[in-house]
């Protein structure tokens, strides 16, 4: 039995022995674990021993009132909700007990329906803001710059990372498409980490890494004697993942047979091992990876139609890091600090003329040839920061992005230069004017006058030349 299938247990607390008595068979028979006591101090030493999700207390008390315990128990423990018991000459301090925090309060004569339904309420209560806690913490975790190293902060980031937190506490398969390096395991793991399977096991698989001939045996394991060198039984990935996620990644690269018996797994939730007869029962949430277009490997008949529709229920597109430059920076110290730790190297971060360099190339290999062109560079760098020739030769000499890509021809007047960065800039921040001043260098108030003389320029055009009296 796990954790989660133990009873809740509720915390009871009454002077008066009867009511005490009565309260704990009632909620016994109802299925949950009770814990009684008789005073506030004595309710106090079973908080400070186990954590205690509902606790019902009556209101007047001697020595310490239900007021005084709730106070003490928030203390104590903040997660337990207390539920008060009062007569109805005592509502308003019931109120007023609410104000400090008591989650509802039931008046005397207790109504045992009324009752168990404000327990079962509260516990529900309870275990919302315990999930809420536990999904904050994951989000953390795995959200822009937490420790599962996904970075970033630029839109095209940002709405990708927001699919994947739609995503995550559906049971619904996810395809993540994408060119290499562009994250896509990281954002499989996010997915995992964000659902209620966290707690289960994440397994991957590489399907372009496994030679054709094993792939099914490592998919769906294999019992003994199904092949040559078959010597025992060997569950497969999915069994291994079951009440988890499995990350089939560069799932295009699958065989046909190895399509088929995919298929069949998605559509019954149950497999067959190689070798063998009877089926295998199997909870796995599938999250599958690809740099290929599956609709053209459809259309070439290289992939199975049904297949890539049970698939392709939530698509979600992995932005190559050139159309997300805002982040380099980030990125690029985020792998400054793990390399350099590494590496026992003391590196004060990037020269201007580096960070201008990384942001201005094109990174075909995206976040990996920008993580290992951050490695190298610290390995071989020689000063305090690094420099644009402590980089790479294929990212000095290489592609450069559109993005930072602006023909200016030879004569343009300086403040016509001006104007067409600026308005270059301002594009590619979408209309950020306090983002395009820090990425100019330049105050923000610059770009708000320049603009402003523009429009006032366009409304109040120069008048026209007045004509020569002695023209004809």
């Amino acid at each position: 039995m796990t954790i989660d299938a133990l009873p809740a247990t509720v915390l009871i607390v009454d002077d008066e022995a009867a009511n005490l008595e009565s309260l704990v068979r009632i909620f016994s028979k109802e299925g949950y674990r009770t814990v009684g006591a008789s005073t506030g101090a004595e309710a106090l030493e079973v908080l400070r021993g186990e954590p205690i999700p509902v606790m019902i207390t009556d209101l007047m008390m001697p020595g310490m009132s239900g007021s005084e315990l709730l106070r003490a128990a928030h203390a104590i423990s903040p997660d337990t909700e207390v539920v008060l018991m009062t007569a109805y000459g005592t509502v308003e301090a019931a109120v007023d007990a609410m104000k400090d925090g008591a989650y509802d309060f039931v008046t005397k004569p207790l109504k045992r329906q009324a009752m168990v339904k404000t327990i079962r309420q509260a516990l529900e209560r309870q275990a919302l803001r315990t999930e809420n806690k536990r999904l904050k913490v994951r989000l953390q975790e795995v959200g822009p710059g937490g420790p599962k190293r996904i970075i970033g902060q630029s839109p095209a980031f940002r709405l990708a990372f927001d699919l994947c937190k739609q995503a995550a506490p559906a049971t619904a398969t996810v395809l993540l498409q994408g060119e290499n390096g562009t994250g896509k395991e990281l954002f499989a793991r996010a997915i995992h980490d964000l659902s209620p399977r966290a707690e289960g096991p994440f397994v991957a698989i590489n399907c372009a890494a496994i030679p054709e001939a094993l792939l099914e045996s490592e998919l769906f394991g294999h019992e003994k004697g199904a092949f040559t060198g078959a010597i025992a039984a060997r569950p497969g990935r999915f069994e291994r993942a079951n009440h988890g996620t499995l990350l089939l990644d560069e799932v295009g690269e699958m065989t046909p047979a190895a399509q088929v018996k995919l298929l069949r797994v998605l559509q019954e939730g149950e497999l067959e091992r190689l070798g063998g007869t009877a089926p295998i029962r199997v909870d796995v949430r599938v999250v599958a990876a690809t740099n290929k277009d599956l609709h053209r490997e459809v259309a070439e008949g290289r992939f199975r139609e049904d297949l890539f529709y049970r698939l392709n229920v939530v698509a979600l597109k992995m932005p190559p890091l050139h159309s997300r430059r805002e982040d380099i920076p980030l990125l690029a110290d985020h792998f400054l600090r793990i390399y350099c730790q590494k590496n026992a190297k003391a590196r004060t971060g990037f020269t201007a003329a580096a960070l201008a360099l990384m942001e201005g190339y094109a990174w075909p290999g995206n976040v990996r040839e920008l993580e290992n062109a951050v490695e190298r560079a610290v390995v071989l760098s020689q000063g305090d920061a690094i420099d644009a020739t402590d980089l790479p030769e294929s990212v000095r000499g290489g592609p450069r992005g559109s993005a930072q890509h602006l023909v200016i021809p030879i004569g343009t007047p300086l403040e016509e230069i001006e104007r067409r960065v600026i308005h270059e800039t301002l594009r590619h921040t979408k209309g950020d004017k306090i983002l395009a001043a820090q990425l100019l260098g330049i105050a923000a108030r610059t770009i708000y006058r320049k603009l402003e003389r523009e429009q006032s320029d366009e409304a109040d055009p120069a008048p026209a030349p007045k004509p020569d009296p002695a023209a004809p």
